[in-house]
């Protein structure tokens, strides 16, 4: 008797992998369990404490270790220098590095550099501890951001670093300041060890590891690329544009504890203001995760530097303290909720993540001038400088991230 022929179809998973050129497999981050996850939150909030302690840092720098603006900006400039460098070096090794390696040992090191800077008080060696401190932990923080990009959703993910940072920070405005006010400056380089420590033992532990198949087309937008695609204009000039908000950022930032103090507001006043800045800082990530579908992030990076202008202005021009904490409340949730899209936007333009391997570079590299072009503004003409300086920087990232989007190919490809 002849055997009936089969008629049953294929599972349509099978299906699929089938269809998937072989072009199309790359490595990508295993970032689905949660120890992962809690590992890369842990290390964005390390990497990234400058976003979060920089006013605390240049303010502790004048109050505790009587330098001036110019020279404790410059120590701040000095971190974030060495963090650019290093983070330009590791970008393009991103695929070559064990990043789970690379996390933990720079973690480490920025402990050791952090511990160091509490236990003097001379000039010279605080910088030169700083240079380290920025050289490693950007070290760690460009394998963490490269691997954020090498996920399934990295809007997504980078979102859920972002709640992390504002939590931290909430945590950190909360406790730190009052505690500097009693024990005196050297705690803060204390907290930023131990912060450094912890996220040392947690990717040393828990960093994702790389696992080979397709990258999901959902996720990034784009069709998975070989690691090695160059790298074209438009995200080149979104990393730009990402840089100049930085710039913004950090030369506002700076000086936001200071314009409070100088302006007789008070240290009650002014503390209560950090920790509604960090309280504010919870939402705007998870905000841009709701969103990531319904803005489109080419609108949403060309918005986000004009707000952040006009919040300058508010900051610097105002006398009274009201609208000085109400801009000031929400002048780091602009950034964080701006820089979630742009992360978005350029993992579509770059699924190799090694641009994004280089996010410590852009925001570090505009975060780097903004504690020493603020404080020489500062120094020399006063608050209100800081203003023209943000509006004609937010000029400039409006014009590079109008450039920053997805062009269409000019034979698209046919669907299987």
């Amino acid at each position: 008797m002849s055997q009936p022929v089969s008629t049953a179809r294929p599972p349509a998973a099978a299906t699929a992998a089938a269809s998937v050129p072989a072009s199309a497999f790359a490595e990508r981050a295993d970032t689905e369990r949660w120890p992962a996850r809690l590992a890369l939150m842990l290390a964005h909030c390390a990497g990234m404490l400058d976003l979060v302690a920089l006013p605390v840092w240049v303010g502790t720098l004048v109050s505790a270790y009587h330098l001036d603006p110019q020279q404790a900006g410059g120590l701040a400039t000095l971190f974030l220098v060495g963090a650019v460098f290093s983070s330009l070096a590791v970008a393009p090794r991103l695929h070559r590095l064990p990043g789970r390696l690379v996390a933990a040992l720079g973690f480490g090191l920025a402990a050791l550099a952090f511990a160091g800077v509490s236990q003097t008080t001379d000039y010279a060696t605080m910088a030169v501890l700083h240079v380290l401190a920025g050289v490693t932990s950007a070290a760690a923080l460009s394998c963490t951001h490269g691997t954020i990009a090498r996920s399934a959703n990295p809007h997504r993910l980078f979102a859920f670093v972002g709640i992390a940072l504002g939590v931290f920070a909430v945590l950190f405005f909360a406790a730190v300041p009052p505690l500097l006010a009693q024990l005196g400056g050297a705690l803060l380089f204390q907290v930023f060890a131990g912060v450094m420590a912890v996220a040392c033992v947690a990717t040393g532990l828990a960093f994702p590891q790389l696992v080979r198949g397709p990258l999901p087309v959902a996720g990034q937008g784009t069709q998975a690329a070989a690691p090695r695609v160059a790298l074209g204009r438009a995200v080149w000039l979104g990393a730009l544009g990402v840089s100049c908000m930085a710039v913004v950022q950090a030369m506002m930032f700076s000086f936001l504890e200071r314009i409070g103090m100088d302006r007789g507001f008070g240290l009650q006043a002014v503390n209560a203001v950090l920790v509604a800045l960090g309280l504010v800082n919870l939402l705007p990530a998870g905000l841009a995760a709701l969103l990531q579908r319904r803005w489109p992030a080419e609108r949403v990076v060309l918005c986000g530097p004009l707000a952040q202008a006009v919040l300058v202005l508010v900051i610097t021009q105002s006398q009274q303290f009201a609208p000085y904490a109400a801009a000031a409340s929400v002048f780091a949730a602009v950034m964080i909720f701006t820089h979630t899209f742009a992360f978005g936007l350029l993992a579509r333009l770059d699924p190799s993540g090694r641009a994004l391997a280089a996010t410590p570079a852009m925001m570090m590299a505009g975060a780097a001038l903004g504690p020493v072009l603020g404080g020489t503004l500062v120094k020399w003409a006063g608050y209100e400088s800081l203003a023209v300086a943000a509006v004609l920087t937010a000029a400039c990232a409006v014009a590079c991230f109008s450039q920053a989007r997805q062009r269409t190919p000019a034979h698209p490809a046919q669907p299987v």
